[in-house]
């Protein structure tokens, strides 16, 4: 199932507005099909899996898959469980059941009457996998990763707003990286007045993996991009499951106080700065306990010269 959600990982955040879903076919230990969601969500993994397959092929055979298939009919394509059960797999392992009213356990059902044994494990990396689907299912909102680059020191630029580079290639690669899996990406309006970033991928290769431009400002709305008020508003973008907050102060500390930042990514430069500008900004602490239990880390590793962590909000 691992293996299955690191396929789904390809189809991030190409297979919107559908979740990425990976789906794996395996036989006396050798893997015989795999797939994932294709682009704009069209053919779901078990479709993209199965298809290359000799008729009776998968017979005694056991389909991974991290999200029960679908079990409603589409113009655009069939509803996975009859194509699942078409193949007569010996077993199906679903590593999430399906929050969408119109499967929600009518998938599993359907091909556990077809006589087909099934397992539903709702387990981690699947769930994981399809977070931004699952946030949206619910929470009626985005996934949010807030990215911070800072010195040791906690600074994200001199005191005059000088700030490029706090991070080398390496740390702004993996930025970039980070950009092409999220469907949108948000800066506040004193960083977009600042400094007019970008905000595209500039890896070779996936420059067309570029997310939408959001901003944060009460302002009008620069060409190509998309503004919001507040925070709370980003629960109508539509066709956004992951959102990528990069900047600056204000807009971190924003999102932080209303409690919608499922996940922390901060890069950490080996240098100090001092006198500059803080990374964040006020987030409406009364008292130090408050700051206690509310994240845990999900990764950290070295980059270049830069350290990077994930920390995972506790909820």
């Amino acid at each position: 199932m691992a293996a299955a959600a690191r396929l789904a990982a390809r189809a991030r955040p190409i297979s919107r507005p559908n979740p990425g879903v990976g789906a794996l076919l395996a036989k006396d230990g050798c893997v015989l099909a795999r797939g994932w969601t294709n682009a704009g969500g069209r053919p779901h993994a078990e479709a993209v899996a199965l298809a290359g397959l000799a008729p009776g092929a998968a017979r005694g055979a056991t389909l991974y898959v991290t999200l029960e298939p679908c079990a409603h009919e589409s113009t655009r394509g069939p509803a996975c469980t009859d194509v699942v059960i078409a193949a007569r797999p010996s077993r199906v392992v679903i590593g999430q059941s399906d929050p969408d009213p119109r499967t929600a356990g009518q998938g599993a059902r359907r091909i556990e009457r077809a006589g087909i044994a099934v397992e539903i494990l709702n387990d981690a990396a699947s769930r994981r996998s399809l977070s931004g689907y699952l946030t949206r299912a619910a929470m009626g909102r985005p996934r949010v990763t807030l990215k911070l680059a800072m010195s040791l020191d906690g600074c994200i630029a001199m005191a005059d707003g000088t700030s490029q580079w706090i991070t080398g290639k390496t740390a702004r690669a993996h930025v970039h990286a980070q950009r092409a899996r999220h469907d949108a990406i948000l800066v506040g309006g004193a960083t977009w007045r600042a400094d007019r970033p970008r905000l595209d991928v500039r890896l070779p290769g996936l420059e067309a993996r570029s997310p939408d431009k959001v901003l944060l400002s009460r302002g009008v709305a620069p060409d190509g991009f998309r503004v919001i008020n507040r925070p709370d508003q980003i629960a109508a973008l539509d066709g956004v499951q992951y959102l990528y907050v990069e900047g600056g102060a204000g807009a971190a500390a924003s999102f932080l106080m209303a409690d919608l930042v499922d996940e922390l990514h901060i890069y950490r430069a080996p240098i100090l700065i001092g006198d500059g500008l803080r990374a964040v900004g006020g987030i409406g602490l009364d008292d130090l306990s408050q700051s206690h239990g509310r994240w845990e880390m999900a990764e950290t590793r070295q980059l270049g010269s830069d350290s990077f962590s994930a920390y995972l909000r506790t909820r």
